[in-house]
């Protein structure tokens, strides 16, 4: 029934102005003024997918990743964002087998991640595929 229905996360934040900059200003998301309003923000992301930030006073904080962006080229995304002010994670989780480089690289398999977090402490990743 769902499986060709786009996934559109949401995010708690509890600062909307301070969470527009960085989802707009530092990931470089732009806004959908459709579902946009003094409690949310609706963002463009990649391929038609939405990305929903909305205000709310005493959000819950996750301990995992709550979004993960597909790139292209890992290491140029993260030269990127660093030089927007956006700080990487450092992982050492030996029993999932993640440990993330000195770049704050995670290499499984195929796949390669590296975590950050927005201004709330809600954990994003950006991830290649090779």
């Amino acid at each position: 029934m769902l499986n060709n229905s786009p996934v559109n996360p949401t995010i708690a934040v509890t600062d909307l102005k301070r969470a527009k900059d960085f989802y707009g200003g530092k990931l470089g998301l732009t806004e959908d003024s459709s579902m946009t309003d003094d409690n949310g923000a609706l963002y463009n992301a990649g391929q038609g997918t939405k990305l929903y930030i909305y205000s709310r006073s005493n959000p819950p904080t996750a301990d995992h990743t709550q979004v993960s962006f597909k790139v292209d080229d890992i290491q140029a995304s993260i030269d990127e964002l660093s030089s927007k002010g956006v700080t990487f994670e450092h992982y050492d989780m030996p029993e999932m087998g993640l440990k993330t480089d000195e770049k704050g690289i995670a290499t499984m398999g195929k796949l390669k991640s590296a975590w950050f977090k927005d201004p709330d402490g809600n954990i994003l990743s950006i991830m290649q595929v090779s």
